[in-house]
């Protein structure tokens, strides 16, 4: 027989871990940079793989590969001003979905989901696809993202420049 607070338990906290991620991209899509900062875990990784089936992403090519000194070097360039990227910034719309949890443990989950991100600039849209995988550590008590990775579709194709965080 199952244990009841067992599953209870599990539930909340993949719900948890939903809510961080689409509370992740409404910060990203209000451009949002120095909270979007604070739902990391300072021992995380952004991760922005060319080859969409690597795992190992210290030993390969990566769009980026940001720890926590990075993460704040990218958003300081995004807010400056000064970032071609940053002074035509494009405004997105991200919908995230297709959730399920990969692994569970007491202190950390696996989420997968899909996400479909619309980026609109100089009047033209342009669609971004991408396959997430977020681990989401509760170590804190607060859900904290340890890392995160976008396998974008056309990860191997060449990319305009994007001028936001994925």
């Amino acid at each position: 027989m199952m244990d009841d607070r067992n599953t209870l338990s599990s539930q909340q906290t993949f719900a948890g871990a939903i809510e961080l991620i689409w509370r992740e991209a409404e910060l990203l899509d209000r451009k949002d940079y120095r909270e979007w900062l604070s739902l990391w875990d300072p021992a995380g990784f952004y991760v922005v793989p060319i080859e969409h089936d690597t795992s190992d992403f210290a030993a390969t090519l990566n769009y980026a590969y940001d720890d926590h000194d990075m993460r704040e070097k990218r958003v300081q360039r995004m807010l400056s001003g000064y970032s071609v990227s940053a002074a035509d910034a494009a405004r997105t719309v991200r919908t995230v979905s297709r959730f399920t949890l990969a692994s569970d443990a007491s202190d950390e989950v696996t989420v997968n989901s899909a996400q479909v991100i619309v980026a609109y600039k100089r009047g033209k849209s342009t669609l971004f696809a991408a396959d997430l995988t977020h681990r989401i550590g509760f170590a804190s008590g607060e859900p904290r993202i340890v890392q995160k990775v976008i396998r974008l579709i056309d990860s191997t194709e060449a990319l305009s420049a994007i001028g936001f965080l994925l």
